[in-house]
């Protein structure tokens, strides 16, 4: 009887995400016939060989040839359903095969993939930065510190925020197609002291920003104008006696992203601060990094392994740098440009992420969740 109760609770948890993708299966082939009509009676394209996957339309470029391409993505980005659209030189070869570990087309041709336009759009245009500390996202890690760090050893890091795209828009440049978005970053990040009788909150940022983005095949750009300030936790301050900085400032910064074959991408820029408190912050700092996404997926698992390593130089220390490194998988949602979740090993040396105690020189090991919309 128990194996049995098992057996049932087994069928349980797998007959949702049976449903969801037959439910997905059902959407594409609506999506393909709505395209199909849209084409053939807008454009006069008769017989467009277009296909669909997971909400995202491939149309061979060879079908646009007699219209305006950008009017075109426009017009099939607004279809319900439709998460993307790639437009291939030849088209490609379907990445809903039935093997174990497939290629993931739109893993791997993802700079060209056009996203929805319009107001509140879904995606972005500007990839998170995997192992930036303190990009916007939710997360939650384990670190541990080697040496003590600046207040014990055990830290627990949280992390609240998004990237949210308020407006879209495509655009001819030659023979490409351009996007442009605008919208609001903003996060919080706290750490917690484990090793304190109360877990104390040691240390919180709170980051807030207008940025735009834009996305050129494999080229992708993200500048912002932002705002950020650094508060230390109450039992913190009574434990400690610790003199508080009122850390404050607000800065512009640039990054500049590309997408090489096969799930690589490299990225850098940098930045400066026009307003700050201490006004004896240095302004200038520089950001570099790689990623690697898989664009080979376990799809009964929906899994895929990430690594990436993030490089910052900061004028107030001297341009040392500090190295963030993460690895682990990711879990898809069956949408491919929808939500994930990542678990990944993290590792840190260099000054301190914490607004407040951004002259200390840490070290830790982690583990982390983190999930991105």
């Amino acid at each position: 009887m128990m194996y049995l109760l098992r057996f049932f609770q087994v069928i349980g948890l797998l007959l949702p995400g049976i449903c969801l993708a037959d439910n997905v299966i059902h959407e594409d082939a609506y999506i393909a016939g709505y395209a199909t009509g849209v084409l053939q009676r807008e454009f006069k394209i008769s017989e467009p060989s277009l296909s669909v996957h997971k909400g995202i339309i491939t149309l061979p470029r060879s079908n646009l040839e007699n219209t305006d391409p950008t009017k075109v993505l426009e017009v099939l980005s607004a279809i319900p359903g439709v998460t993307g659209i790639e437009t291939p030189d030849s088209h490609q070869p379907d990445s809903s095969s039935t093997d174990a570990a497939v290629v993931d087309q739109a893993a791997m041709t993802s700079g060209s993939v056009l996203l929805p336009t319009g107001l509140l759009p879904t995606g972005h245009l500007f990839k998170p930065l995997l192992a930036d500390p303190r990009w916007a996202h939710f997360s939650a890690a384990y670190h541990y510190y080697n040496g003590g760090g600046f207040d014990g050893t055990n830290i627990a890091t949280v992390s609240f925020g998004e990237t949210i795209p308020f407006y879209r828009s495509s655009f001819g440049l030659g023979r490409a197609t351009a996007q442009w978005e605008a919208g609001i970053q903003a996060g919080v990040f706290s750490d917690f002291n484990w090793d304190a009788p109360s877990s104390d909150l040691i240390n919180t940022d709170f980051i807030a920003s207008a940025y735009s983005s834009l996305r050129v095949g494999e080229f992708s750009a993200f500048g912002r104008i932002y705002h950020q300030s650094s508060h230390l936790g109450d039992e913190f301050l009574l434990r400690t006696r610790i003199q508080r900085v009122n850390l404050s400032y607000e800065g512009a910064d640039l990054r500049l992203s590309y997408e090489l074959p096969y799930g690589v991408r490299l990225y850098g820029g940098g930045g400066g601060l026009f307003h700050r408190e201490p006004s004896s912050l240095k302004p200038w700092s520089a950001q570099y990094g790689i990623e690697f996404r898989s664009p080979w997926r376990m799809d009964f698992a929906m899994m895929r392994p990430v690594a990436a390593a993030d490089f910052k130089n900061f004028e107030q220390n001297n341009w040392s740098t500090d190295i963030s490194a993460r690895a682990g998988v990711q879990f898809d949602s069956l949408n491919v440009l929808g939500r994930n979740l990542q678990i990944l090993a993290e590792y840190f040396n260099g000054h301190s992420p914490s607004g407040q105690f951004y002259n200390e020189k840490i070290e830790y090991f982690g583990l982390g969740a983190h999930f991105h919309f």
